[in-house]
């Protein structure tokens, strides 16, 4: 039969394109479903993603059913910054075919053709500051809250597209340990001496505390590859996500002189969860999210960043060693720190110091169009 592409144009193919994974994956152990009444908003003008951006989203279909979508993806706010005619293409599923990948990666080069530019990239979901890439090493652990999950053959399907490797991110793992390397705690000291102070957010406060990892970050990452500066609506809109996972020994900024200089958040990694209610919060779900969520295992480095002028001088340190008093303190057992560029060695060689292991890798792809 033939395969039929549908472009989605009201709430009910929304949905169909949001629940499809679930269809897809049904019986994989190690994936994850979002909260589809979540997802259902963030690819809707409540994103104020949308705000620089614009987006297509497709579906495929044989026989009458789904059978694989994608997002075509006009990144306005990367276009100004990076000034690179580069597309983007994300929220890729699909049945291991190359025709039905095929035509869906067409279907979102046919639209960023129409918007006259040159390079197709992704997957991005939507952007650098969200989920990216493929799984491309690591399939033999589930994934962490927020990084991506998908079969082997999803980074074939992209290279017989024509597709090549444009950037690698990397996810390391390790133990909280009951005691820090005493490296840490030294260069901690060393920060403090210098007039470095480390605290926890105040989560009644969370937009405002959240806005020093704005500016903590549009400076720090500006010139990291494919970098977009969030703006304060992005982080009024991240705010309200975190505030409900989110604990306050796990996000910690660094000051000098009531300043912030640095910024370290780690989550609860709620896929513990996810995977439990597929995706759907209805009364019997709620009851396990509440009982689960306090033998959640692990923790995930979310955001982090520290001011150009204040690197290499402890503050990497008073956070680390302030964070893993609180995952000490909560019962948290691993912390993963990701994702982080593959050439970002001053990063890379921090996870290095507490012991990290590289575990995954997620691979993003690009071909001119």
């Amino acid at each position: 039969m033939k395969i039929n592409i549908v472009e989605v144009r009201d709430k009910r193919q929304l949905k169909e394109f949001v629940t499809l994974p679930l269809y897809l994956y049904k019986g994989d152990p190690y994936y994850a479903s979002p909260l589809i009444r979540d997802m259902m908003e963030h690819l809707s003008e409540k994103n104020p993603f949308f705000y620089r951006a614009k987006a297509k989203f497709f579906i495929a279909y044989k026989d009458s059913k789904p059978i694989g979508r994608i997002a075509s993806i006009v990144n306005y706010a990367h276009l100004e910054f990076q000034k690179d005619d580069v597309g983007f293409f994300g929220l890729f599923e699909c049945i291991n075919d190359n025709e039905t990948a095929n035509i869906l990666f067409d279907k979102a080069k046919e639209f960023l053709l129409e918007n006259k530019l040159k390079i197709m990239r992704g997957p991005m979901n939507l952007s650098t500051n969200e989920e990216c890439g493929f799984l491309y090493e690591g399939f033999e652990t589930p994934s962490m809250l927020m990084i991506p999950y998908n079969p082997p053959y999803y980074n074939s399907l992209a290279k017989a597209y024509g597709m090549e490797k444009v950037k690698d991110l990397y996810c390391f793992i390790t133990d909280v340990p009951s005691e820090l390397p005493s490296k840490i705690n030294r260069i901690a000291r060393f920060a403090e001496k210098n007039g470095i102070i480390a605290r926890k957010v105040n989560l009644k406060n969370l937009k405002e505390e959240l806005y020093a990892f704005m500016e903590v970050y549009n400076e720090a990452w500006r010139e990291n590859w494919g970098f977009i500066p969030i703006t304060k609506e992005e982080i009024d809109y991240m705010a309200e996500k975190l505030k409900t996972i989110a604990i306050s020994d796990l996000v910690i900024v660094a000051e000098k002189d009531s300043q912030p200089v640095g910024f370290f958040g780690a989550i609860p990694d709620f896929n513990e969860i996810l995977r439990r209610i597929k995706g759907r919060l209805t009364p019997f779900s709620i009851f396990k999210v509440l009982y689960y969520r306090r033998k959640i295992n692990a923790i995930r480095l979310l955001l982090f960043g520290v001011k150009n002028n204040f690197r290499h001088k402890g503050v990497e340190s008073i956070m680390i060693r302030e964070a893993f008093k609180g995952a000490l303190k909560y019962g948290f057992k691993k912390c993963e720190f990701s994702w982080i560029l593959e050439d970002n060695f001053d990063t890379i060689n921090l996870t290095q110091v507490v012991g990290a292991k590289k575990y995954k890798t997620l691979r993003i792809y690009e071909k001119k169009i």
